[in-house]
């Protein structure tokens, strides 16, 4: 019997070849190392022979921003985590090093990984690991079981981050103290060593503009914390001492800029962060930061914008004198942005009785300020530079100069002329009457004979031939 082979398809052999050629590419553009598989998204590192002394590195950094996982396993000798290594990996988010050789990993190791939601660091030399590579990552698991870690202060976080976690059911944690006693971490007791506190010496801090205030920070733990200011935003000039306990935070010269803000005291620790948070508020004068003319939206709008802290008051006044608002004329506030207030005047169906000049007076305690702003909304009718308001919407007064000079007999108007007028009127409205029904009349008339006279014996055909009878017969 003849044995058939086979043979692979030309169009296969060539998709395989691709497959080969674009991994191949991938490994080079990675820099991935003969241990690993690198893919677009994932690097995987598990053969031991040769292994890795340390992260793979891509040639280019832009190159590593879609990898979103990296798995190590079986590398004894990667004996570090350092700085700038995992950083070109910006979109990971899942990070494994297990069974491998790790002893240490650098406070800055994961400075730039935001996206890292995962970590897990089991069975490796981890004698002792520091807080700080993982205190700004919203973490939802750390895994470190099956480490030699040595009873200390510095893993006193970890016990704190298992309690808050709830970590307990899912890991067993271990370390062994100075005689060499093997104890459970959640029993952990380290003399001296305990989560930072802070108390501010103000919560809600008031101050007037151009004034100066100094906040005091109060901070415990053991070790005794670091302590540092967070002025995120603040424009005043400010200056801190954090060498002495209590620190001091003095403001000089507030800027009403800075009223809302939230200033901060972090104390931080081996064991720890602790921050405490105060709210600025400065009181200052009002201020008219923005008044425009007049603009026709739904309704017309007098735009304005006033900053002050606490609110003002507000005030129109139109040619001078007090405007007493109502539902046709009122202020509104649209938007409220800390201390400033956007909103308008709004009017509706203002005429040219409302042109003008509008004042607004804004005040509070520490002050005022006021605006003033040209409002025309419409031409006085007649004059011939805008449109003529119809009398059935606008009524409004004529004097006699409105009419023409009453000296002037070319210009007067006479009630006989008047009377002329409407008796001329009148007969031009009979006329047309009269036209009207006669035309409507010959209509109808015409109508029934058309209607009637088609189908009737007697109609016009017959009437013709009887016609045409002679006498004699």
């Amino acid at each position: 019997m003849v044995s058939w082979r086979r043979r692979p398809r030309p169009g296969l052999a060539r998709l395989w070849c691709l497959c080969c050629l674009v991994l191949g590419c991938w490994r080079g553009a990675l820099g991935c190392p003969a241990s690993c598989n690198c893919s677009s998204w994932r690097i995987w590192c598990t053969e031991s022979s040769p292994g890795i002394a340390s992260f793979p590195v891509p040639q280019r950094s832009a190159e590593g921003d879609n990898v979103t996982e990296i798995y190590i396993a079986n590398q004894e000798n990667l004996k570090s985590i350092n700085d700038n290594e995992v950083g070109y990996y910006v979109g990971l988010k899942n990070l494994t090093v297990v069974d491998s050789g790790l002893r240490f990993v650098s406070r800055q190791a994961f400075v730039k990984n935001v996206n890292l939601q995962y970590i897990n660091l089991s069975r490796n030399n981890l004698s002792s690991l520091s807080k700080k590579p993982f205190h700004h990552l919203g973490l939802s698991d750390l895994i470190l079981v099956d480490n030699p870690f040595k009873c200390s202060c510095e893993i006193m976080w970890i016990k704190k981050f298992q309690e808050t976690k709830s970590y307990t059911e899912t890991q067993d944690l271990y370390c062994t103290d100075e005689n060499n006693k093997r104890t459970a971490l959640l029993d952990m007791k380290v003399p001296n060593c305990d989560l930072p506190s802070a108390n501010l010496s103000n919560y809600n801090i008031t101050v007037v503009e151009g004034k100066s205030i100094t906040l005091y920070c109060d901070t415990t733990g053991g070790p005794p914390p670091n302590v540092s200011w967070v002025v995120t935003n603040l424009v005043s000039n400010h200056e801190s001492d954090t060498n002495k306990n209590p620190a001091s935070l003095t403001i000089k010269n507030v800027s009403s800029m800075d009223s809302g803000l939230s200033i901060s005291c972090v104390a931080e620790n081996i064991v720890g962060e602790y921050q405490a948070s105060a709210e600025l508020t400065v009181f200052f004068a009002p201020n008219i930061t923005f008044i425009e003319s007049p603009t026709p939206d739904h309704h017309w709008c007098i735009p304005f914008t006033v900053k002050g802290n606490p609110k003002p008051t507000l005030q129109w006044f139109y040619e001078g004198a007090v405007l007493n608002e109502s539902e046709y004329i009122c202020t509104k506030i649209h938007v409220i942005n800390q201390s400033e207030y956007h909103g308008c005047l709004q009017l509706d169906n203002p005429t040219h009785l409302n042109n003008g000049a509008y004042t607004l007076l804004a005040k509070n305690d520490y002050g005022e300020d006021e605006k003033r702003v040209d409002a025309h909304f419409m031409s006085v009718p007649g004059d011939g530079s805008g449109p003529i308001l119809d009398p059935d919407v606008y009524e409004y007064e004529t004097t006699p100069n409105d009419l023409g000079d009453a000296t002037n007999n070319s210009n007067q108007i006479t009630s006989t002329d008047v009377s002329n007028k409407e008796n001329e009127d009148s007969i031009t409205v009979y006329v047309v009457v009269g036209i009207a029904a006669l035309v409507c009349t010959g209509l109808v008339i015409t109508l029934i004979i058309l209607k009637f006279g088609r189908h009737s014996k007697f109609g016009m055909k017959g009437f013709v031939l009887f016609h045409k009878i002679p006498l004699d017969g």
